[in-house]
């Protein structure tokens, strides 16, 4: 299966998200309410050409840079222009001509909508893979984000190490798609439908981890997640007993994170001033950190929120000289829900 048959399986088969034979498309009434007001902003017709599997929009964005992969119709993107405000820019990037006309014909609209006295949106036509040959600046952007697009893609390192070397130190990659409990018959790859539809090209969530660390991204960490009913019969016969997860995953692009969750006997606490988060922050699902309290951390997320757009809004307890071993509850399990809401695993 080629790239060509995903860019007409979106340009031309899909006309709107009610053509998706699954329900991989996120719950509306799960989102915040700022990002549900952003997107109440948007354009009916891009709305309608929505085929995203989870959100993509973390904490922090005013002012920041942020390259949206596989942007579609721009919904994700013009949320998040909304959100970084007039003084951040938002690029959006996709193959599939069809797609960006829609994006790119209310452009105007939207940022007469949001207020903007200048259009803080662009959208480049190219494919994820090569993302080298789209004249983006290296270590240029803040965050980067995807909404179920790396599934599509017939190389996900490339996709992986091109956004890694187009993040600022401390920067993130953001993002939701599709993983499976275990490996796929390659085969399944060649079914238009089962690839368009984000299920074909899943990775095994191991192998995701471990292409994620190949490529630089030394410590995914998973956001949310939640499992995928598929109830198109001809499609659930022809995945067998896989199970499919829609997963948020998170991550940074910092140099040296150790291998392992290892404790170093250091703590954070959160002092707020994040908005939307101001009681409690977030970093995964691990690690929901309260307003004030002492929040011991292994060394790795002691790095992650000291070297990221975090560090304003946390104080940091200790340093690297000292050494208690594996950080506690760390392991190797599944880390999504078997059923909607928190992920599962161990902490770390």
């Amino acid at each position: 299966m080629t790239i060509e048959s995903v860019k007409e399986y979106y340009g031309q088969t899909l006309q709107g998200s009610a053509d998706l034979k699954t329900d991989a498309c996120c719950d509306p009434g799960a989102m915040p309410e700022h990002v549900k007001a952003a997107l109440s902003l948007i354009h009916d017709e891009v709305l309608t050409r929505y085929y995203g599997c989870g959100l993509v929009i973390p904490e922090k964005l005013e002012g920041m840079r942020v390259l949206d992969l596989g942007c579609g119709a721009g919904r994700d993107a013009y949320a998040l222009a909304r959100l970084v405000g007039p003084e951040g820019h938002v690029v959006g990037v996709d193959m599939t001509p069809e797609q960006l006309a829609v994006a790119r014909a209310h452009i105007g609209w939207h940022m007469e909508r949001f207020g903007h006295t200048h259009t803080n949106i662009e959208f480049r036509e190219g494919y994820i893979e090569r993302l080298g040959e789209l004249g983006l600046e290296p270590a240029s952007f803040d965050i980067i984000v995807s909404n179920c697009v790396v599934n599509l893609s017939p190389d996900k390192r490339a996709v992986l190490e091109g956004a890694r070397s187009l993040l600022k130190p401390g920067g993130e990659f953001y993002f939701a798609d599709v993983y499976a409990d275990r490996r796929l018959d390659p085969s399944l790859r060649e079914d238009p439908v089962l690839l368009g539809e984000c299920l074909g090209g899943a990775l095994y969530w191991n192998d995701f981890q471990n292409l994620a660390k190949a490529s630089g991204f030394a410590d995914p960490r998973l956001v949310t997640s939640r499992p995928l009913d598929i109830l198109e019969p001809a499609i659930r016969r022809a995945l067998g007993n896989a199970r499919f997860f829609s997963a948020t995953y998170r991550l940074f692009n910092i140099d040296g994170l150790e291998p392992a969750c290892e404790d170093h006997g250091q703590a954070v606490i959160y002092n707020g001033g994040i908005a939307y988060s101001e009681d409690t922050f977030m970093l995964d699902g691990h690690h929901r950190i309260e307003k004030g309290r002492v929040f011991p951390v292994c060394g790795n997320t002691f790095r992650m929120l000291k070297e990221s757009r975090f560090a304003p809004h946390f104080t940091f307890i200790g340093d690297f000289s000292r050494h208690f071993g594996i950080f506690p509850g760390c392991g190797t399990a599944m880390p999504f829900a078997e059923t909607d809401g928190e992920t599962s695993g161990a902490c770390c």
